[in-house]
């Protein structure tokens, strides 16, 4: 998700060390302190406004929260919606998905999500897309045995990629959906991108993979 720079983003996420977390790197294999519990940890790469880690976390006050975004305005707006919801189970980091083994340890989080990722349809820019393998890599070593991947997009493309890279890395394809919106799924919640692609018509896929 790419949005116009906001004024005043970095103050408006520093001014906040309570839900983002300033430091990261100090952050790893402390994130049970952080939160003051032992609750199971659910991070969300690529949050965009944070619509879905928010809603998420009020429907699930026993899970953890992590939302991750790069882009420092887009992570602002996700902020809006977290200090609204007064969500006490949600934290935001400002960070690369990529370099996720310096935020946190070796099985510290329990399920990922990935929503909405862009597609990077171009073939030169494979290694970009958040299931390529080396991104696989890193998720394989911060989940635990077993740890899921959940994938949501409206990219037809991207996700019989995802589906074909998931299979080759060895993972098992829990449940597929290839028109989510139409199945008896309970308990969706929607991204911003989803509400929209969705009030025009597009189907929506959804993967869970395990590894």
């Amino acid at each position: 998700m790419r949005v116009r720079k906001r004024k005043g983003a970095e103050e408006h996420l520093e001014n906040n060390p309570h839900y983002v977390i300033l430091n990261p790197e100090e952050a790893k294999g402390r994130w049970h302190d952080i939160f003051g519990n032992d609750n199971p940890i659910h991070i969300e790469v690529g949050s965009g406004k944070g619509a879905f880690i928010t809603g998420m976390a009020l429907k699930n006050l026993n899970i953890n929260y992590i939302g991750i975004d790069i882009q420092v305005s887009v992570l602002s707006y996700a902020l809006d919606k977290v200090l609204e919801s007064q969500a006490p189970n949600i934290r935001l980091l400002l960070v690369d998905g990529s370099a996720l083994t310096n935020y946190f340890t070796d099985g510290e989080v329990d399920l990922l999500y990935l929503n909405f990722s862009d597609p990077w349809p171009k073939k030169k820019h494979e290694k970009r897309r958040l299931t390529y393998k080396s991104f696989l890599d890193t998720y394989k070593k911060i989940l635990p045995e077993h740890g899921e991947i959940h994938f949501k997009t409206d990219n037809r493309g991207l996700f019989e990629y995802s589906l074909v890279s998931f299979s080759q890395y060895g993972m098992a394809l829990k449940q597929v959906w290839l028109d989510l919106h139409a199945s008896d799924f309970e308990g969706n919640v929607m991204t911003e991108y989803e509400e929209k692609f969705s009030n025009k018509g597009q189907v929506i896929y959804r993967v869970e993979a395990t590894f």
